[in-house]
């Protein structure tokens, strides 16, 4: 039996022997073996406010655990986040009254046996480069200022300092690591409303964690960082489409001055964007300029829920596959990033949808992206509510996807396609 864990208000965690269970979408059910991994030693616990944690009983009852049974004060449900490298495949199960939304986490469910932690997760990459031990180094402040001394008057890389030293994100670090994949934001200004948005949030929602880009770099700040990167870094990669921008096919002409600009300095190196891809003639200039792989955010080939979930202002779920098939025209690297939720995703509906997507439009590769949201708030916001769907799970359906589309590759993050 694998028992329920939860926490005191004080964020310390308990073992109850009460029978853990999940949740996919917005069912409790039971939790299988292939479901679980050991906790990853770079895997993070978090106390879900308000939410009190689901069991079940010996009788097969679901059953609600509001107070501590080892201390006066309520039980709050826990949750787990994963590393880069781990596809969730069942939700925490827990009751929350709260209406407010939690905050922008992947909320995993986390369980207990014999006195060692689980996680609801299936690794389908490795962690090579994302393991949380290369970033945050000690050394880190001062590559940042002896990178802002060498281009005092580049806002690019004031704004990269400031997204690595506060919100500690990895590709900013890269940046000044010299390695790997480096972001490279772009565009204060977006064409969609994205639900889990983590740059910009309505009011009556949860913060976001970060604050977006405010600025419009110019062609000669670009340049001057990206060359530096392709030039010198190990499998070098410069990504436009950052979590602190909107979406970077709006500057387009920028960009694509940008990749040519580079272009007559170094062949060297990937140029990348991440994009919604919903803005076509900003990717076919973009794809022309030189542009060497995409990665493309979508939820869902279902063009109901595509719009729910993107809000997209001005474009369509047919616009995003035109501008992947103009791409792979030019040659460039089409990668979807799919974000994904168990009792969703693993629809046999969405998974039947995803495959003739990838198909029409000759996808090279998938990225499994764990949907970072508050699972109620998205379900609130979403056409139906599935009852009755069947569902696969999510390792039946990356087993699926492996089968139908033996071509292309299934991961978790964008690789290096030119050197």
């Amino acid at each position: 039996m694998y028992n329920l864990v939860f926490a005191n208000r004080d964020g310390e965690f308990f073992d109850y022997p009460l029978q853990a269970v999940g949740r996919v979408g917005n069912r409790f059910v039971e939790i299988m073996e292939e479901e679980l991994t050991p906790l990853p030693e770079s895997a993070g616990l978090v106390l879900i406010p308000g939410g009190f944690p689901v069991g079940m009983t010996g009788d097969g009852e679901f059953t609600l655990l509001k107070s501590n049974p080892y201390q006066a004060g309520p039980a709050y449900a826990v949750g787990a986040t994963l590393p880069q490298g781990y596809t969730r495949t069942l939700l925490p199960a827990y009751h929350r009254e709260s209406e407010k939304p939690l905050p922008l986490l992947g909320y995993a469910a986390v369980v207990a046996k014999d006195g060692r932690l689980y996680v609801a997760a299936v690794q389908t990459d490795e962690l090579k480069k994302w393991e949380p031990r290369y970033y945050n180094t000690a050394d880190l402040s001062q590559l940042i200022e002896k990178r802002l001394n060498k281009y005092p008057k580049n806002r690019i890389l004031k704004h990269l300092s400031h997204c690595s030293l506060r919100y500690r994100c990895f590709t900013a670090q890269n940046i000044f690591y010299t390695r790997w994949e480096g972001g490279l934001p772009v565009s204060p200004t977006c064409n969609a409303g994205c639900l889990g948005c983590i740059s910009k949030q309505p009011a009556e929602c949860c913060p976001s964690p970060q604050s977006r880009l405010d600025f419009r770099p110019t062609v000669r700040e670009l340049v001057e960082v990206g060359v530096h990167h392709l030039e010198r870094a190990e499998e070098a990669i410069i990504s436009f489409g950052q979590g602190c921008e909107g979406e970077p096919s709006l500057a387009a002409d920028t960009i694509a001055g940008t990749i040519k600009t580079i272009r007559e300095h170094t062949g060297r190196g990937t140029i990348n964007m991440n994009s919604n891809a919903g803005y076509t003639g900003g990717i076919k200039k973009i794809a022309a300029a030189g542009l060497d792989s995409i990665r493309v955010s979508i939820i869902s080939a279902t063009p109901e829920i595509y719009n729910a979930y993107y809000r997209p202002r001005g474009y369509s779920l047919d616009n995003v596959k035109e501008s992947i098939k103009i791409c792979r025209e030019h040659g460039v690297f089409v990668s979807l990033n799919l974000l994904t939720m168990p009792g969703l995703t693993d629809r046999v509906s969405e998974a039947e949808n995803l495959v003739r997507l990838v198909q029409e439009t000759g996808v090279n590769m998938i990225q499994i992206r764990n949907l970072n949201i508050d699972p109620d708030y998205l379900w609130q916001h979403l056409p139906g509510t599935g009852e009755g769907e069947e569902l696969l799970g999510i390792p039946a359906y990356l087993k699926v996807l492996r089968d139908e589309l033996p071509a292309v590759k299934i991961g978790n993050y964008s690789r290096a396609v030119k050197k």
